[in-house]
């Protein structure tokens, strides 16, 4: 059994709320300016989760109705870790009550295609644990890396987190990543000079170019591999960055709107969560059914990209 059971979904997502009038007080932009140009109306803002925290409340919601117990694998995808160590990963097992169980854990950092690298590291790890759950995360308190003060920015992320545990099955699983050195950093406080730059920065016309580049070439590398046609697909989750680049990638596809699901405009941009967090609404929505055929697009810093094919259970 090469593939994954998808067996239960959560997200999270703190309750504060920064929409773009309560930006426009703060730095010169407009709710007009942001919608037209990402789609973003909203993002919800940590006040004191950090990202432990969420990645705990996604969590729980996610192994509400599966046996805990039987979780050997826990991946917590996170460019915003508490701490350099230990892991996300190590906090989240402590937290959930799995400390006296052989658990592996460790944080995975991929940027915004976190969860597509760690849903496949989970599905290759799972093929030699046998009889065991992964808990796969992606949980992101970007806005401790914002400057508040830059426009380019402060519009477009926000924080949150989604789960999902996955075991061994017989559904279809297909894999994609790759990735191309860049110099651009985000530089680490604990290594670099006080006056150094610990914000996040966005060079916004090279990452449009960047992503509808890689994402339809992620979505045909997927086909190639599955043999499959993409009108077998059902969805197709991307990471949620901008909705003029996942409207550029469905007109270039030929695709109807709603085989790509977005909610970036309640959430902004929540980095390695933001597939996961989607993945869990939708579910709770009601939308996915078994047999459903999803890909799930990634791609950011590093630079990162790729997909996985999940078949729902």
């Amino acid at each position: 059994m090469d593939g994954i059971k998808v067996l239960s979904t959560g997200y999270y997502a703190p309750e504060n709320i920064l929409d773009n009038f309560d930006l426009e007080k703060m730095v010169e932009t407009s709710d007009d300016w942001i919608v037209s140009r990402t789609g973003i109306k909203k993002r919800h803002i940590s006040k004191g989760e950090d990202c432990t925290e969420m990645a705990y409340q996604a969590a729980l919601q996610a192994i509400e109705k599966i046996d805990k117990n039987k979780i050997g694998i826990i991946i917590c995808a996170t460019m915003t870790p508490d701490y350099f160590t230990p892991s996300t990963a190590c906090l989240l097992q402590e937290r959930l009550g799995l400390n006296d169980h052989e658990v592996m854990c460790f944080d995975l950092s991929a940027a915004c295609s976190g969860f597509v690298y760690a849903l496949t590291v989970a599905q290759a790890l799972l093929k030699n644990t046998k009889d065991k759950y992964a808990l796969v995360v992606g949980s992101e308190e970007l806005s401790k890396i914002i400057d508040f003060t830059d426009r380019n920015t402060c519009v477009l992320f926000g924080d949150g987190a989604g789960a999902v545990v996955v075991s061994q099955g017989d559904g279809l699983f297909a894999s994609y990543c790759n990735s191309a050195g860049n110099i651009g950093a985000l530089k680490a406080p604990a290594i670099n000079n006080k006056e150094d730059n610990h914000y996040l920065t966005m060079a916004g016309q090279e990452v449009f170019k960047f992503a509808v580049k890689v994402i339809p070439e992620s979505i045909n590398a997927i086909l190639e591999k599955t043999g499959l046609e993409f009108d077998d697909i059902a969805y197709v989750v991307c990471h949620q960055a901008n909705y003029r680049i996942i409207k550029n990638v469905y007109k270039k596809m030929k695709a109807e709107p709603e085989k790509f699901y977005m909610n970036l405009q309640e959430y902004g941009n929540t980095s390695a969560a933001s597939i996961p967090l989607a993945l869990g609404e939708m579910n709770a929505k009601g939308m996915l059914k078994s047999g459903d055929k999803i890909i799930c697009v990634g791609f950011g810093g590093g630079l990162t990209w790729g997909a996985t094919l999940i078949e729902w259970s």
